[in-house]
This record gives C-alpha cells, structure tokens and sequence, in this order.
C-alpha cells in the first residue's frame, strides 16, 4: 500500500503537468479541480499497479533471501513454491479485482474525465488558442493561428478566421492576416482581436436562382481590422454537463464487443463500396474467354509500333491532355481512399486495444508477480536500492514494449490483438525461466554451464596435441 500510495502520487504530479494549460488561468474552483485530478486517478491504476507489484515483490523476497528466511523455510521443508502460495492467492484476487476495475470503473471515470475536460476548455477560450490547430470559440468562430509571441502570448502570426452566419449553413466568410493582437484583459468577457495586414471574403447569398452559378463574392483588403466577440455566454459553463458517450475509453467489455461488431460490419461494407465503385468507374463487363484471346493478339500487334503515331498532333495532344488528367485525377482519389482506410483501421485499432487492454491489465499483474519475486529471491537484495533500478527497468521495457506495438496496431502494421498481449507475451518466459532459476537455488545466469563446455573443448584439443 506505501508503494502503491507513493507512485500513484508521483504519476498524478505527472498528470497536473500533462494538462496544466487546461487548467492554468481559467479561474476555476478547487472543487472543480479536485473532481478533474479524481476523475483522471483511475487510469493510472493501469500503470502504477502493475508497478506496484513488480517492485514490492522483488523488494519481499529479496529481504527474505537478504535476512537468510529462505534458508531457515528450506530447512524446515518449506519449498519456494509453499512460501509464494498464500501470496498468489493474493496476487490471483488482486488480478480479478483490476478487471472488474477497468471494466466498471475506469469506464466511468472517463466519461466524467473527458467531459468535464471539454467543459473546462470552454472556459477563456482565448486562453486556449493552440498554435497549428483549428479552435472553435463559441459558435461563430473557427480560428487558427500558424505562432504565438509575447509574454503572455498575445501576438499572433497568420491568423485565419472563419466566420460562421447563423441564416446559412456552412462557411461562407474568411478573413486572413498576417498577424494579430489580443488585446482584452484575462477578466474581460469580450475577446478584442485587432488584425493587421489582411484580406476579408465573404461569398454573397444571390437570392435569383438563375444567378447563383456565377458564384458572387466580395473581396476587400485592410491595415487593421478589430473583432469583438462576447464571451459572457461562453462563461457560464456548466461543469457536470455530460454530452460526450461514445469514447472507446469509457466502455465495457460487452459495449466494446457490440461496438467492434458495427464497426467490423461498417468497414467490410466501406471496402465492398470501394470495390464496387472502382469496378464502375472502370466500366468493367464480363467478357468470353475467345474475346480475351483476340484482345491479347490485337494489343501485342498494336504495341509492335507507337499508338500515338496513328493520329494526327491534335488528337495526340487531346490524348495526352486527357490521359494525364485522368492519371492525376486517379492518384488524387487513391490517396484520399489510402487516408480515409488509414482512419478507418486506427479507429478499429482502438476499440479491439481498448477490449484487450482489460484483461491484459489481469493477466499483467500475475505475470510481473511471478517475475518480481522469483527475481528478488535470487539476487537477494532488498530495501529501496538495487530492486528499485532493476524492478523499474523491468517496468519500463514491459512497458514502452506495449507502447510501439500499440501505435503499430493503429497503423495496421500488426493486429491490434497480438499488439495488447506483446508485452505480456515477451515477459511471461522470463517469469517462467526465474522461477525456475529460484525454485532450484540457481543464479540468475549459470556462467559455469556456458564455460564448462568451452573449457572441455580446449582441453581436449590441448590432449590430443601432448599425444601428438
């Protein structure tokens, strides 16, 4: 429990740093403070016990080995596996505890976490401006901006402004600047943004139908341009709306596995869709194999001389024209279908990792157990020094092992199944090879029985050479 106390503070330091901006300057309450750091808690437990485990175990057994208590426990007929029972009970329990707890709980920990995260970005918005980013402030601006400078960030580099008319859906006004100043105070519930260097479009609503295909618009250009945008609504945020519900991160396990069988269904369907399409675009038709035979003689005669040669230099022009249009046109539509699989298969990645990453959290903290302890017992160090290093080293290549392939299963580089167990899979034959090692009062490497064998082969060449 200390151990377990201990880093899950250190991780929640780390966490008030991660999403510092989201709460620097925004005047919020400390009970609003305290729900944020509470309700993001429970998915450090996913990190820290795991930890936990692995460093209270090596640090248990290595004092016992330290103090000679396995020695005594061995003379009285005791075994390792006798002397861990009581604790894989323990550790067995703890197991289904963490499942039960990243099935239930850290569900609804997330979906009071993102949603009191959303309502706190509400709040200041122009303090929330990121740089390379589209950021909505209320709902009549959508404003990006390429840099920030000066000391509390108020001037800014390229601004693109997209307003937004309630009458009319879409966006139909854009102004752009080279630069910008806030000008309004942190308490000012009206956003003064001064524009310097710009050009302002706004495409005109023709209400003469015949006239709306000449697409009016009208242009101007300007030294300086102040926008005024009100906040007071904006303020007045209410802090336990909850409108966000479909995250992969706040399902269960039986909503997950409904989710990935619609999302499965969706995506099989989407490829199909493509494949059907690129057949029509192609104006493909089922053809006898005789007209295929005829084709292929007719195409290797046509192909014995340049094709183009056949027409005259405006009709080669034309073909070339249209060919290399279609070819760009066909590469332009590749690469859109190319990034839209791509974020098909990420969003999929995620929910089978979300499903898997429960019960990879059970199996995790059985695993690391039996790792730490058998570990401890051999090197028979305990305290806070050595079994801290190597217990922790352990963590970190468990770990950032489970990281990579996560993010190559976002990719679709391998499957996201295979990417969650990774981790697991590479630790559970060493967990296997230390008990071992401890259970038959073995080292941790037996040097003897690499040198024994080298040591023979050189002695036996060295024999047959005093015979010679």
């Amino acid at each position: 429990m200390s151990t377990f106390i201990i880093l899950m503070f250190i991780f929640i330091l780390q966490t008030v740093w991660l999403y510092i901006k989201d709460l620097a300057g925004k005047d919020l309450d400390f009970m609003v403070i305290l729900k944020f750091l509470m309700y993001f808690t429970p998915r450090l437990v996913t990190l820290v016990l795991p930890l936990t485990i692995l460093l209270t175990s090596i640090m248990t057994f290595g004092n016992f080995a330290e103090n000679y208590e396995f020695a005594a426990m061995k003379s009285s007929g005791i075994s390792l596996q006798r002397a861990m029972r009581s604790l894989m009970v323990f550790i067995a329990g703890l197991s289904i505890l963490s499942f039960l707890f990243a099935n239930y709980v850290i569900p609804a920990a997330e979906f009071k976490s993102l949603n009191l995260r959303r309502n706190i970005a509400k709040v200041k918005p122009a303090m929330a401006l990121s740089k390379g980013q589209y950021n909505s402030i209320g709902d009549q601006y959508i404003i990006k901006i390429e840099d920030k400078t000066g000391e509390n960030d108020q001037y800014l580099q390229d601004v693109i402004i997209y307003q937004k008319d309630p009458s009319r859906e879409g966006n139909f006004t854009v102004i752009k600047a080279r630069e910008g100043e806030l000008m309004s105070g942190t308490n000012d519930n009206v956003l003064s943004l001064k524009l310097k260097e710009g050009n302002y479009y706004n495409e005109m609503e023709q209400k003469d139908f015949r006239k709306r295909d000449r697409l009016p618009f009208v242009k101007s250009a300007f030294d300086t341009y102040t926008i005024n945008i009100d906040l007071t609504e904006l303020d007045n945020v209410d802090m336990d709306e909850q409108s966000i519900d479909n995250a992969y991160t706040m399902l269960s396990v039986a909503k997950l596995s409904d989710t990935l069988v619609d999302i499965k269904k969706q995506y099989k369907d989407y490829i199909d869709r493509i494949g059907e399409n690129q057949v029509t675009k192609a104006n493909l038709t089922a053809v006898d194999s005789s007209y295929l035979k005829r084709v292929e003689v007719d195409t290797a005669r046509a192909m014995s001389n340049n094709i183009l040669e056949n027409f005259n230099i405006s009709d080669q022009q034309q073909m070339l024209n249209f060919a290399s249009t279609r070819t760009i046109s066909e590469v332009n539509s590749i690469k859109a279908r190319k990034s839209e699989n791509a974020s098909r298969v990420k969003s999929l990645s995620k929910y089978e990792i979300a499903l898997h990453e429960k019960f990879v959290l059970a199996f995790g903290c059985i695993i690391l157990f039996f790792v730490g302890a058998p570990l401890g017992a051999i090197i028979r160090k305990g305290g806070l020094g050595l079994p801290i290093v190597i217990g922790v080293v352990l963590f970190l290549t468990y770990h950032f092992i489970g990281i990579f392939a996560k993010n190559s299963a976002e990719d679709g580089s391998i499957d996201a199944g295979f990417a969650s167990w990774l981790s697991s899979l590479i630790m559970l034959p060493l967990g296997v090879y230390l008990t071992y090692r401890a259970t038959t009062d073995q080292g941790l490497f037996d040097i003897d029985g690499i040198l024994d064998p080298i040591k023979k082969f050189f002695n036996k060449i060295a024999g047959i050479k005093q015979k010679k």
